[in-house]
């Protein structure tokens, strides 16, 4: 797997994907590199982003709050000791609660060790086969936590509103035409996504 771990990781895959795509140049002058977003690699991590699928980050981070507060550190045992309503009564619907559970279960059987070796393609699968983790939740486990330098979470929302105004596309882009831009940028398609995101808080005024 190639990482993406370091300033200067970050910098020369900037250098390579505006030599294929130069528009990306525009973000980096106007908005500086963006930041690497690097989290443990773990059960906690992956929980994280299941927590924070489909609702808003405030919502997200209100219900996290509650859970680590509960749980303190997420160790497989101790997500597993919770009830299904016990969760439920945290602020999960009942689809996460359900993959925390599972999730944790994957974990205590040792489904993720020496995942770092592995490519993307096995740790995407590994992942999928949780319920409730598609390839989305994978992508951004990948990005952040093992810190792939090739993971593209193309049905991500905010990267098709970013690639929708810098590419100067006509409509915004489905996750398949995502996919398919994606191509051009392999093998920094890591890269692409923090520069989209960092366009993407820069056209909603977001600091």
């Amino acid at each position: 797997m190639q990482r993406l771990e370091t300033q200067k990781d970050l910098e020369q895959a900037v250098a390579r994907l505006v030599a294929v795509e130069p528009r990306f140049a525009a973000v980096v002058d106007r908005y500086t590199l963006p930041p690497l977003r690097h989290a443990d690699p773990g059960l906690e991590s992956l929980l994280r982003i299941v927590t924070d699928q489909l609702i808003s980050l405030k919502a997200g981070g209100a219900i996290w709050s509650r859970l680590a507060t509960k749980f303190g550190r997420f160790t497989p045992a101790g997500v597993l000791a919770a009830s299904h309503d016990d969760l439920r009564g945290l602020g999960l619907s009942g689809a996460k609660a359900r993959t925390f559970r599972a999730a944790a279960l994957a974990f205590s059987q040792g489904r993720f060790e020496g995942c770092e070796a592995l490519d993307e393609a096995e740790v995407q699968r590994r992942l999928m086969v949780i319920p409730g983790v598609g390839p989305w939740t994978a992508s951004i486990y990948l990005l952040m936590s093992l810190r792939s330098g090739d993971a593209w979470p193309a049905a991500d929302l905010a990267l098709q509103v970013a690639a929708h105004d810098l590419m100067g596309l006509a409509e915004r882009p489905t996750t398949r035409r995502m996919i398919d831009l994606g191509e051009a940028w392999r093998p920094y398609r890591s890269t692409a996504a923090l520069l989209l995101w960092r366009h993407y808080r820069g056209i909603r005024g977001m600091p």
